[in-house]
């Protein structure tokens, strides 16, 4: 399996096409494409038999060129890498990063494709295709592509947990241009595989991650902040940016998050003390990572949890008497 990544961090488990369904994709397609230009030079030669025989020349490398050449770059551009004998196999041309393939990617590979397929009858793109680990011939490699197989048995891929929400967008102001997508995909690799790692080297190879995004983004990881929980913020972050961008949701930084407060809002709490976590350490989840709690481990009354407002006080209640909390009721004397 090759992994590839997208725009939008997410990793594709894309399986190369080897040789032999490739060969017989190409056999269809050439079948198609001979068809069609013997039935386009009769037509040629049956309207153009009265022409000088320079005509007749041009008007036939023409044909040839258009047809043979032509053709199957217009059909690669236009159905994005499906050409008729690909869709009969299941197979398709995809950019390196998994992509869709343009213009320019379906020109190298048919203009290659002429030297290595047409005039030398395949062999230099058989002896290509067997040397490269990825089935490669040489069109696809001086143009960036691969064919893959669509129609494979789907494969359990690693979950990804979201983020906790407590960190959804809290890094909506962060500067992603700079993060390469090697970056990305080793960060989406390991939080796919993250509950299978070992608690210890999982948490290792988070901080080394969280590091390196940190250092190509220039804001440091927030203090108190798993890591592997920051490098889940900033992908589901980079997401979002790609989805708002591609459907048209307005900005970057406005509007509201799934799972997370709007913009200038304010964010939920950390997790309870006994919440499990699979972002944190063996020992993630004590009471002092989510700062202090009361006494009781009961809810502290008035404001002592932050919130707006002034806190109620019982006047003549002692400290272990009444029951009330900012009801203001005072008990007898």
């Amino acid at each position: 399996m090759s992994e590839l990544v997208t725009g939008e961090a997410v990793a594709l488990e894309l399986q190369p096409a080897r040789l032999p369904s490739r060969a017989l994709a190409l056999l269809l397609d050439l079948v198609v494409v001979l068809v069609v230009y013997v039935v386009v030079s009769v037509v040629l030669v049956l309207s153009t038999a009265s022409w000088d025989d320079a005509a007749q020349t041009a008007v036939s490398i023409a044909t040839f060129l258009l047809v043979l050449v032509g053709g199957p770059i217009a059909v690669e551009t236009l159905s994005h890498g499906r050409s008729l004998g690909k869709t009969a196999c299941g197979l398709r041309v995809v950019r390196d990063d998994g992509g869709p393939i343009r213009f320019r990617h379906a020109l190298v590979r048919g203009a290659l494709g002429l030297v290595e397929i047409l005039l030398t009858f395949g062999v230099v793109a058989c002896v290509a295709s067997l040397v490269s680990a990825r089935g490669r011939r040489l069109g696809d490699v001086f143009a960036g592509t691969l064919v893959v197989r669509e129609r494979v048995p789907a494969a359990r891929g690693g979950f990804v947990p979201p983020p906790p929400p407590w960190l959804a967008g809290r890094f909506q102001e962060l500067d992603l241009s700079a993060v390469p997508d090697g970056l990305w995909l080793a960060i989406r690799q390991y939080l796919g595989r993250m509950n299978q790692l070992d608690p210890q080297v999982g948490w290792a190879m988070a901080g080394r991650l969280a590091g390196e995004l940190a250092e190509r983004t220039g804001v440091p990881v927030p203090p108190g902040v798993p890591p592997a929980a920051y490098l889940a913020a900033v992908v589901q972050e980079r997401q979002v940016r790609e989805a708002r961008r591609m459907f048209g949701g307005g900005p970057v930084g406005g509007g509201l998050v799934a799972g997370g407060a709007g913009v200038g809002g304010s964010f939920s709490p950390a997790p309870p003390s006994g919440a499990r976590s699979p972002y944190g350490p063996p020992s993630y989840g004590s009471a002092a990572a989510h700062g202090p709690s009361s006494p009781s481990g009961s809810a502290v009354p008035g404001n002592a949890s932050g919130a707006d407002g002034p806190s109620v006080v019982v006047e003549g209640a002692e400290s272990g008497r009444g029951e009330g909390r900012g009801t203001g009721f005072v008990p007898p004397a």
